[in-house]
């Protein structure tokens, strides 16, 4: 089974090759990649970059270079403040891109266009994946929640949490009929008054290094549910 772990945001890359210091990196056109095994599993490690434009852009080429049967995305995702806790691990069932402005006709048709739900039939039975995830929905722009756009966010789609990448990734995984695990964990909330990570940009760097070490710690687990 070939399977390719994608990681985005640059302190998330950074966390992962911490967590593995003897990866032998290589280099793509996009980014870093280096190979390694996690309970006799194969994996590619693929720095995918931030935002929806290198999510995208390396989503597809990992799938046209590597042919993976499985494309997996870890990292971190921002929660509203109320509605979720740090730490919390999402299994991502549905993404939806958000910034979309469309002034000539209806937002909602562009927005619905991009939304991608993800076929997780082929995860095994629950009782044989970790407990701890929450299954649900993902939002993604390009750029940080602002707090104005959460009351809208879950009034409109019932949301809980975003981040940068999720949305495109899931949309080129679908087009190429490839089989995706988005996996994101909690680091910061925002709310009303602000975010907690906000201006402390070490609190997301030290919050991201302890999401991917229970990430890759629930790795295996999710792993052994695959059914393909």
């Amino acid at each position: 089974m070939k399977i390719v772990v994608l990681i985005s945001a640059n302190s998330e890359w950074r966390a992962a090759k911490e967590l593995y210091p003897n990866l032998e990196i290589q280099h793509s056109p996009y980014g870093e990649f280096a190979e390694t095994t996690l309970n006799v599993k194969r994996l590619t490690l693929f720095h995918g970059g931030w935002g929806k434009i290198s999510a995208a852009a390396t989503a597809q080429y990992a799938i046209d270079h590597f042919h993976p049967d499985l494309l997996i995305n870890l990292g971190t995702c921002g929660g509203f403040a109320g509605r979720i806790e740090t730490g919390t691990v999402i299994l991502v069932e549905r993404t939806l891109v958000y910034d979309i402005i469309e002034q000539m006709s209806d937002s909602a048709v562009a927005i619905e266009h991009y939304a991608t739900d993800i076929d997780l039939s082929w995860l095994d039975r629950a009782e044989h994946r970790p407990p701890s995830a929450v299954r649900g929905l993902l939002v993604s722009a390009d750029r940080d929640i602002l707090p104005a756009d959460i009351p809208v966010l879950i009034e409109k789609y019932d949301a809980s949490a975003a981040d940068w990448e999720s949305g495109a990734i899931a949309w080129v995984a679908k087009k190429n009929n490839t089989r995706l695990l988005i996996l994101r964990g909690v680091t910061d909330l925002v709310g009303g008054d602000g975010g907690e990570a906000y201006g402390k940009i070490e609190i997301f760097h030290e919050r991201t290094k302890t999401v991917m070490r229970e990430l890759f710690r629930q790795l295996p687990g999710w792993l052994s549910a695959v059914r393909l």
